[in-house]
């Protein structure tokens, strides 16, 4: 009969560390799985980030030809050719429309001067309001809500009253 008890506790024992390694088993299979989960989503993660940061790159490179597109509408516009200036302007703005379908888009270079997304390059004497924006030299842009350069401004300083000067 002892015998009998004791084989019969053997399997009980036996039985409890299998249910305890089935346990241990499921549970680290459901970390595994979790952990693979946060991996699939932190490595999409980090593609849509280099994605971005490519895109980005890619469009601060171009600025200096869209710089230069908006230079030749300029003088062309000072021409008699009006074809060669409805041809470049078309071709500007499939380009800009592209452009901003990915993520860009201008900065706005109204009222006040804001030194988060303006450049001074010059100060001119004018009876608007110190710091209001007068012209811009050259546009700025966002990608993405991030500034990827700033607008090239002239702002205006008060002129002096008294004798003309400040």
């Amino acid at each position: 009969m002892a015998e009998e008890e004791k084989i019969e506790v053997e399997e009980n024992n036996t039985q409890e560390q299998k249910l305890d390694e089935r346990a241990e088993m499921k549970e680290a299979m459901l970390r595994l799985a979790a952990e693979f989960d946060n991996y699939k989503k932190r490595t999409r993660r980090e593609i849509e980030e280099a994605s971005i940061l490519g895109k980005a790159a890619l469009i601060k490179d171009m600025l200096p030809v869209i710089d230069e597109f908006q230079l030749a509408i300029v003088a062309m516009e000072k021409s008699d050719d009006k074809h060669m200036l409805k041809g470049v302007t078309m071709l500007y703005t499939n380009l800009m429309d592209t452009l901003k379908r990915n993520g860009l888009s201008e900065i706005k270079c109204e009222g006040r001067f804001d030194p988060f997304r303006h450049e001074i390059l010059m100060v001119r004497e004018s009876k608007e309001k110190e710091g209001t924006i007068l012209e811009v030299v050259k546009k700025g842009y966002e990608f993405g809500g991030k500034m990827i350069r700033p607008a090239s401004v002239i702002v205006a300083k008060q002129v002096n009253e008294k004798n003309g000067k400040q």
